[in-house]
């Protein structure tokens, strides 16, 4: 009896000892994920295809993180991809056609250096955070539309040159 008492004290001992460590690394700071929730329609098809596609490296970071519906994360949290965000509503944001597919640039959550991006006129919408740490933003947002291709398009932006001008009250 007094061993298996004593060895049911070290089983609990080690036991102990992993929960203590696995909660000290799931509370470390800037773990990829960490406070990047799903978009309110994570759950579309279009989004489960899409976390099929994700390209293993973007930006010269791997993979890092796809534990939460239509999110993924590459590097430590240096680029974030959300699938199934609110679709956006026409803006006078800058917006840029990369390989087909058109993105806003979102300038008031662009922070620190970091530029957010939102396709425009695909249903499910995505969005994509990339830090500043990423030199070639041009090269992940041709590689993010290629990912984001095959996305249904519903309608597409308008440069003011494609705007037509009142016509003059006669």
């Amino acid at each position: 009896m007094v061993r298996a008492s004593r060895a049911r004290k070290a089983a609990v001992a080690v036991a102990a000892g992993a929960l203590t460590a696995g909660v000290l690394v799931s509370c470390g700071a800037d773990a990829p994920g960490d406070g990047v929730g799903s978009g309110p329609h994570a759950g579309d098809a279009a989004c489960k295809r899409l976390a099929d596609r994700y390209p293993d490296r973007l930006g010269g970071q791997e993979l890092t993180f796809t534990d939460r519906p239509g999110v993924a994360v590459w590097g430590d949290n240096t680029i974030v991809l959300r699938c199934g965000v609110e679709l956006p509503v026409p803006t006078t944001d800058p917006c840029a056609t990369v390989e087909g597919v058109d993105w806003v640039f979102r300038e008031d959550r662009s922070e620190d250096g970091g530029k957010t991006v939102v396709t425009y006129g695909r249903d499910p919408a995505v969005e994509a955070e990339i830090s500043d740490e990423v030199v070639a933003v041009d090269d992940v947002l041709v590689d993010l539309s290629a990912l984001v291709e095959p996305v249904k398009t519903y309608t597409q932006c308008l440069n003011l040159d494609d705007v037509q001008p009142p016509s003059p009250s006669g």
